[in-house]
This record gives structure tokens, sequence and C-alpha cells, in this order.
């Protein structure tokens, strides 16, 4: 991994350490079984290098194609990369399902790349899928990956692209708390969902019902930061709140079908 990090260094920033897993396929598949998960929605790096992303996007594809019914991929690449849309395009065309997961993790989210996304939520509006983003609360204990994101921007992107499918990782930097306000927030957040990767590191179990109660379970999708956490880390943990079971199965899958449009 050392190789990437001179050109690379949101790459660097999260793989220097060499406790930080990286894994392939063949790896999750092995995990997949071992946690009774059936399909996993799985993406490369947003590098900066276009040879990169295009590389790791061609294994995603590859990936997917080899075991159709078990990998789901999503096209990933640098949020300010010009060749934004064409890569979009290129890997929706080749049969993946989204884009994402699009982030910063070694610079400030500004206004210029909410404007510089057009392109890219154009192409995913045109094939209909969704488009996932890398979001981190503003507040508490800092860890690698974790940038300034203020939430007033994160809501101003959602504004900006009401009509798109938009998924925010990490719970959305806490966003869904919001939702608790009477007026405006509810109908920005109506196409937007929440994923629970990092969970267990970042929030107490009740987040799971909080949520739920605030901007409704079916808006709550299964996010595991493989292989940070694996699948079941987050299964016990549901378990453990006496959350009910229905509630559960939405969470661990069904709301990604109906998301994904998956038979």
């Amino acid at each position: 991994r050392q190789r990437f990090f001179p050109e690379e260094p949101s790459f660097e920033a999260l793989y220097r350490a060499p406790k930080s897993n990286l894994a392939g396929r063949d790896a999750i598949l092995r995990d997949m079984d071992e946690d009774q998960v059936q399909k996993s929605v799985v993406f490369g790096f947003p590098w900066e290098n276009e040879e990169y992303f295009h590389r790791h996007n061609d294994y995603i594809i590859e990936s997917v194609q080899k075991h159709p019914d078990r990998l789901i991929g999503f096209g990933c690449f640098s949020l300010r990369t010009p060749q934004g849309r064409r890569e979009a395009e290129r890997c929706l065309k080749a049969g993946l399902s989204g884009v994402g997961e699009l982030a910063f993790y070694h610079s400030h989210f500004a206004d210029k790349d909410i404007e510089g996304l057009k392109d890219i939520m154009g192409v995913c509006a045109q094939f209909d899928v969704p488009i996932m983003l890398h979001t981190n609360e503003p507040v508490g204990h800092h860890y690698p990956g974790k940038t300034v994101m203020p939430l007033s921007q994160l809501y101003r992107l959602l504004k900006e692209y009401p009509s798109n499918k938009i998924v925010l990782a990490h719970w959305g930097g806490g966003l869904f708390f919001y939702g608790l306000m009477k007026k405006e927030v509810k109908e920005v957040l109506k196409n937007v969902w929440f994923d629970t990767a990092a969970s267990p590191y970042l929030y107490r179990p009740d987040v799971y019902r909080i949520a739920g109660e605030i901007v409704g379970t079916e808006r709550i999708l299964l996010g595991s930061d493989y292989p940070l956490l694996k699948p079941g880390r987050y299964l016990e943990e549901m378990a453990s709140t006496n959350l009910p079971d229905r509630t559960i199965q939405k969470i661990s899958g069904e709301n990604a079908v109906d998301l994904l449009g998956l038979a």
C-alpha cells in the first residue's frame, strides 16, 4: 500500500497504520458466509488518480460479474476529479448499481464542491440510482478520515439536489436529528437514507431506535465500513437493543432492496 501514499494523501491518512485492514472479494465473500449475509454493496476508494479509480472500478465490475448473486457494486472516484461524470456513466453502463462512497478525507467540504457535483448527480438521476456520500459528525473525537464538515453545508447540498436518491454514510454526521424540526427539514430529507457504518465506534445502540423514530426505520441502511467491522457486529448490537424483528429485517436488507430496486 505504501506505493500509493505519495500521490494519495487521503489513502495514506486512512491506511498508513498497518492495522488498517484492506480486503478483496474473496475475503468479503468468506466473511459474508460467516455472518450469513446474502448480498453486499461493495465499492472501491475515492482515488484522485484517474488510473487508480479506473482500475479499482474495473475490479468492482469484475467482482459483480463473477458473483452477481452476492455482490452489488457502486462506482467510486474523487469528488473533485474532472472525469467524474464520464466515470459514473462508464460504471453504470457496465452494470453497477450506484455511485459512491464519494468522500473528502483530506480536505474541507466547500461550496464549490456542491456545485461540482451537478454533472454526477445528473448521471445518477438519469440512471435512477443512489449516490452515497461520506459524512462525519462535526463534534467529538478525531479519527483518520474525519474532516471539517459543517452540517449546514451538507444540508445545502441536499437542498440543491432534492430529486436525487442520496445515502449519507455514518448516520449523516448526526443530521437526522434535525428531522425533529417542524419546518422544511422533513421535506429536504425525503430522498435521503442514512447508513450505520462505524456506528459501534461512534454512537450508543439507542441510535437505531431514536433515528427510526425521527426519520423512519425505512430510511436506515446497514452499513458496515467493512473490513473495519464485520456485519455481524451490527446485527448483534441491534439485537441487544430489543428492536422488533421487523425493524431489524428492514434495516439489514429490505430497505436496500427497495432503494436499489432489487427483485
